[in-house]
């Protein structure tokens, strides 16, 4: 995952629909995302991609509710932008 252009909801919904063979709009906002097949090991690596883009997300806070909206509103929220 080395996209580093700037994170947005859209681009977190194609990376975790990347991660778990699914179409994107298959994926809800408020879709619990470990539910759905996603595992810690590869919750870090779209931390860890996303870092790379410059949003500010751990670990910690994505495994604690595991869903789209939850993990935009940490993102948002870091960078300024409307959640």
């Amino acid at each position: 995952m080395s996209d580093t252009s700037p994170l947005t909801l859209e681009r977190m919904r194609a990376d975790v629909a990347r991660m778990l063979h699914e179409d994107p709009q298959d994926i809800r906002d408020d879709d619990n995302l470990m539910d759905l097949g996603l595992d810690s090991m590869r919750i870090m690596k779209l931390a860890s991609g996303w870092r790379e883009a410059g949003a500010n997300l751990d670990f910690a806070d994505l495994a604690a509710e595991a869903t789209l909206a939850h993990w935009w509103s940490i993102a948002a929220r870091a960078s300024g932008q409307a959640a």
